[in-house]
């Protein structure tokens, strides 16, 4: 190799631009930053929902790309394993959650009358014994403002409402269990062995 050969060489590893350890441990900070921020709006947003959160709800409410949201969702789910709060995974949603020895006290506070009226109580237990039950069956037995408790129940997700003729067949979702940690096939069987 000729000496002007070597010098140009030179000239252009000395151009090429070199990370310092404090720019490297910059980036490597910023890049735990925003992992971090991540997993916590992530977190934030299991905690708030109360309910089942699928991957596309995720992204949109955390801004949070799939690939990061998948690891991050694996590393919750981990961390909260073991103690009183929960990840729980149903196919491609997930959910926080207390530990079911607890589910009791979440039953206590649910039907506390900050959540629902006495009144809205009694319309969502007459449709949850007596489902499928018409609308028009649930308003003759609880009266007109038993409307607006149904329009709040299907808000919440809770109920199920199908078109029949000039009603609406009302039936539990699978949320309404969900919601009050009510073991459906448990709720079905005492209700049969019931009405025996």
């Amino acid at each position: 190799m000729e000496e002007s050969d070597q010098k140009e060489e030179v000239q252009q590893e000395s151009s090429t631009p070199i990370i310092t350890e404090s720019t490297a441990i910059e980036i490597e900070n910023e890049f735990e930053n925003k992992e971090k921020d991540s997993e916590e709006k992530v977190e934030a947003a299991l905690f708030i929902a109360g309910r089942f959160l699928d991957l596309q709800e995720l992204i949109m409410l955390t801004d949070v790309n799939p690939i990061m949201l998948k690891e991050i969702l694996n590393r919750l789910e981990r961390k909260y394993s073991t103690g009183v709060l929960k990840i729980i995974r149903r196919t491609n949603s997930w959910k926080m959650d207390i530990a079911e020895k607890y589910h009791y006290l979440i039953n206590k506070l649910a039907t506390g009358n900050a959540e629902f009226t006495k009144a809205e109580q009694e319309t969502l237990a007459i449709i949850a014994y007596k489902q499928p039950i018409k609308q028009s069956v649930v308003i003759k037995i609880r009266g007109n403002k038993s409307y607006d408790h149904i329009k709040k129940f299907r808000q919440l997700g809770l109920v199920i409402a199908k078109r029949i003729g000039h009603t609406l067949d009302l039936s539990l979702s699978e949320e309404f269990y969900e919601y009050f940690n009510v073991d459906k096939k448990e709720a079905t069987e005492n209700k049969s062995t019931e009405a025996e």
